[in-house]
């Protein structure tokens, strides 16, 4: 958390510095909003700190973001995040700024949400098995917010363009679009985190349109995206389909069969792409569980409390 811990304001470093080190490695969000007390989010789990966040605090931080010039994160305004070196996300809430009917920026920013990009190498390893048959499967990876889906679609990337260590399969070029910076934490389109030596990424680019560019100018084996669901997403993937390119793609649900009920996904699973699902659930007290589909839903493997 190093890069984190450097945009910090004072007060709100020395609140973090009180915490054990070993709840500090695992804090996924630091939630800081004018009025209202310091939040960290641990392994899913809310907790608030005895102090409460002042408007200085707010600008100090926002300065420190923009490196004392909002001028440069014009774009990052309108979107309503900030990606930072070490690839974490910056969410932002405050006073909206409209032009046109569209978001023009976000004035008078009154609350961050500071996401830990945490890479977790290996995770991936023990599913290859079941991701690769004579080929890489079409995987559509299915799970609520902070259920670990980018964090198992980042390794999954990683292995694909590393070659998993597993009969002989080589590297293969992958194509990652990171619309929100989430999957790579790039900045100034460099990834910021691990990846292999086969990896292209489109950053900052709506999905749909990101990944025609992707088929037309990078060639890629296989296509990562984060979190599919709109119309246009839907045509993006049928025609790199039809170019036969791969696809590892994540979306928002809990099972198959309740992705099933979303017009824009059910229309993708009627064209029978995708031959292995992946379902990832969060309980209360944080621990995870992974189950793997077949191409017609069928259980292959299980795993719980995963972490």
């Amino acid at each position: 958390m190093e890069e984190v811990l450097a945009l910090l304001p004072k007060k709100i470093l020395e609140q973090l510095l009180r915490i054990s080190q070993t709840s500090a490695e695992k804090i996924e969000e630091l939630r800081i909003r004018i009025g209202r007390p310091l939040e960290i989010v641990v392994e899913g789990r809310p907790a608030f700190m005895p102090y409460v966040v002042d408007k200085n605090d707010a600008q100090s931080l926002l300065g420190r973001l923009s490196q004392f010039s909002l001028y440069t994160l014009e774009e990052e305004l309108k979107r309503g995040y900030i990606t930072v070196s070490g690839g974490h996300r910056v969410g932002l809430a405050g006073k909206v700024i409209l032009e046109g009917g569209t978001v023009k920026a976000i004035r008078d920013v009154s609350s961050f949400n500071i996401r830990i990009a945490r890479q977790k190498i290996g995770i991936a390893e023990e599913l290859m098995p079941h991701l690769y048959t004579d080929e890489w499967n079409h995987t559509l990876i299915i799970g609520a917010p902070q259920s670990g889906k980018t964090t198992l679609l980042r390794d999954i990337a990683r292995m694909i363009s590393n070659g998993p260590d597993m009969g002989g399969i080589g590297p293969k070029k992958v194509g990652i679009v990171d619309e929100r910076s989430e999957i790579a934490g790039c900045v100034h389109g460099v990834p910021q985190l691990e990846f292999g030596p086969r990896i292209d990424v489109l950053d900052g680019c709506p999905k749909a349109e990101g990944m025609m560019m992707m088929i037309r100018s990078m060639s890629p084996d296989v296509l990562v995206v984060d979190e599919i669901g709109r119309a246009e997403d839907t045509m993006a993937v049928l025609e790199a389909v039809n170019a036969g390119i791969k696809l590892i793609i994540t979306t928002h649900g809990h099972t198959l069969t309740e992705v099933k009920k979303r017009p824009n996904i059910a229309h993708i699973l009627k064209q029978d792409i995708f031959q292995r699902f992946i379902e990832l659930d969060r309980n209360e007290v944080g621990r995870r569980a992974l189950r793997i589909l077949d191409a017609q839903g069928k259980h292959l493997t299980r795993r719980e409390g995963v972490s």
